[in-house]
């Protein structure tokens, strides 16, 4: 990763001068994170990782999709970008858990509708079974062994695009934790969407799956999510769609981590975060109910 030091001088030509030390923010396992002061505002300095391109990152995508959704209110805004670095404003919003998404999934539901209807387009392009291709590639190139269950995931992913396939691509933000889902300052109906590096044009499903899937929702909070997103309760067609979009995202979740074991400079066990999604993507496979899906959802 760039030096520090040197990043903050780089953006104090387009910002003004920094004050105070640079504090580390907790969180995050692709780059490192500070607060700091450039000016009279309070900003997130985010040194990105080594290769992260390789992860399926676009800078101009990501640059875009920040610029939107701040104009959408559900963003904060982005104020400088260059080699190895992005700052935006500091959000003094409350991180919610994923307890509260799941009790009422409204707010994110309604913010992730907007930016998906904003008309953008940009160059990324999000789609599952062409990431744990390109994945594949990257980790044979350096000689690594591809793990016993990245075949199954290849194959998952592919069923699953077969009856969803990416037919109306729209913008999405492709890396729904929790940590990444923020209540608006003083006013906690609506919610802020942080952290648009995966952004990309992909399936408006892989988002809702990708945001309850990795907030555990169970059967209701599902439905809930539908609900609030399409104004209508939803179909059995398209609950089946949900699920299946939730094994898409264990799939990539699962291969991201195989690359970041290879590539990541830092100290994480990518190895073990690979294992937990491959094995809850064995499950879901393994389930009579995934076979029904995929019938429910062509229908």
């Amino acid at each position: 990763m760039a030096d520090l030091g040197e990043i903050v001088g780089l953006a104090e030509r387009t910002l003004g001068p920094s004050s105070g030390p640079p504090v580390r923010l907790t969180g995050g396992i692709t780059n490192r994170n500070y607060r700091l002061r450039f000016g009279q505002r309070d900003c997130v300095l985010r040194l990105t990782g080594p290769q992260t391109e390789l992860l399926g990152i676009d800078r101009r995508s990501e640059r875009a999709a920040g610029d939107a959704a701040a104009a959408l209110g559900i963003g904060p805004a982005v104020l400088d970008i260059g080699p190895g670095y992005l700052v935006t404003e500091y959000l003094d919003g409350t991180p919610i858990s994923a307890g509260a998404l799941r009790g009422d999934p409204g707010p994110a539901a309604r913010a992730l509708r907007a930016f998906h209807d904003c008309g953008l387009r940009v160059a990324n392009r999000f789609w599952v079974p062409d990431l744990l291709d390109a994945y594949a590639v990257i980790v044979s190139e350096r000689r690594h062994r591809l793990p016993d269950d990245y075949g199954l995931a290849v194959e998952v992913a592919g069923r699953i695009a077969a009856v969803l396939p990416l037919r109306a691509p729209v913008p999405c933000h492709n890396d729904l934790l929790a940590a990444n889902v923020l209540l608006a300052p003083n006013d906690p109906a609506r919610v802020m969407l942080v952290d648009w590096e995966y952004a990309g044009m992909g399936h408006r499903l892989f988002d809702l799956g990708n945001l309850a899937v990795n907030n555990d929702f169970d059967a209701a909070a599902q439905q809930r999510l539908l609900a609030a997103y399409f104004g209508a309760p939803p179909s059995s067609a398209l609950t089946a769609a949900l699920a299946l979009m939730q094994i898409m995202s264990d799939a990539r979740e699962a291969a991201w981590g195989v690359v970041q074991a290879v590539i990541s400079e830092l100290e994480f066990d990518f190895t073990a975060y690979a294992a937990r999604h491959f094995t809850r993507l064995r499950a879901s496979a393994d389930s009579p109910q995934f076979e029904e899906w995929l019938d429910a959802a062509t229908a």
